[in-house]
């Protein structure tokens, strides 16, 4: 608690990124999502919520009105978003995809109409204008019909001042795998093995599975499913947390329903459009591509 209370701020951190992504399209539910877009069904609601938690101080007790009372203070702190704040996207079909849903496009799916401008990926910036958080950007991006399916949030530290390994050292990360394979890790560099001053990415690791062996760790809705049962309103928005939410979305929505801004289109099974790649790198976030995770055999 300590050590994330201490470093977790923005004189530390470069920026913060909650990630969802699906390996699938609409499958079959287009009619609906054609109406909602991939802002209002998952950024809005899910990752604003992941948001609220990764930001929010320490409430007074675990009691649900304490702890959705600091979620709403997060939310106050953040100002409307505008165009220029976010990226959206639209998936094409793959013609070299491996499954009839990876050679069909989203305006190909039965119930979308062929002028669409509805959004199946978006990458969003917000930021929170409070005391721990001023000047660090929250990145929010989701999407369908991407490369792999991942929930996470990464909170990327800033470069060291003076790196004595000749500026080898990758930016140190906490990262929280929400799914598949839930863990928490902090990503950091190491003195290579051997006689070696070589710099190493490795990780002090939590995975959840290997730790706790034989834990049968239920579903997301599952969850809900109980919470509601018990009688417990913890992970279940509040009437005003609600308004704030919709407070922040609301105006962008509107410009985006009235066509004021296409989205990118981005092929079937890809990371996305090029264009939000660009939009996360402009913010600082730092992308290094060496890191590989290993799982436990």
């Amino acid at each position: 608690k300590q050590w994330y209370q201490r470093r977790v701020r923005g004189d530390k951190i470069s920026n913060v990124v909650i990630t969802f992504k699906e390996d699938f399209g609409t499958a079959g539910r287009a009619g609906y999502f054609d109406t909602s877009g991939i802002i209002r069904d998952v950024m809005q609601n899910h990752l604003l919520q992941i948001l609220c938690l990764v930001a929010m101080e320490r409430p007074v007790s675990v009691d649900a009105s304490d702890i959705r009372d600091e979620k709403v203070k997060v939310l106050k702190f953040v100002k409307p978003l505008e165009l220029d704040d976010v990226i959206t996207g639209q998936y094409v079909a793959n013609p070299d995809g491996k499954t009839e849903d990876a050679r069909t496009g989203y305006k190909e799916d039965p119930g979308v109409p062929a002028d669409s401008k509805t959004p199946t990926y978006a990458v969003a910036k917000m930021y929170i204008d409070n005391d721990r958080w001023a000047g660090v950007p929250f990145i929010l991006k989701c999407g369908k019909a991407l490369n792999e399916r991942k929930a996470e949030i990464r909170i990327q530290f800033k470069d060291t001042p003076s790196d004595i390994f000749g500026n080898t050292c990758r930016r140190n990360e906490l990262v929280i795998r929400v799914q598949p394979s839930e863990a928490v890790y902090c990503k950091m560099n190491v003195k290579s093995p051997g006689m070696s001053f070589n710099t190493v990415e490795s990780e002090l690791n939590l995975s959840y599975h290997d730790r706790f062996e034989g834990l049968d760790l239920p579903d997301a809705y599952e969850r809900l499913i109980l919470d509601f049962i018990l009688g417990s309103q913890t992970n279940f928005v509040r009437t005003d947390e609600l308004a704030e939410a919709w407070r922040i979305f609301t105006p962008l929505l509107h410009k985006l329903d009235a066509g004021e801004k296409d989205p990118v289109e981005y092929m079937y099974g890809s990371r996305g459009p090029a264009e939000a790649d660009r939009f996360v790198r402009d913010l600082g976030f730092a992308f290094s591509g060496t890191y590989k995770w290993t799982e436990k055999k």
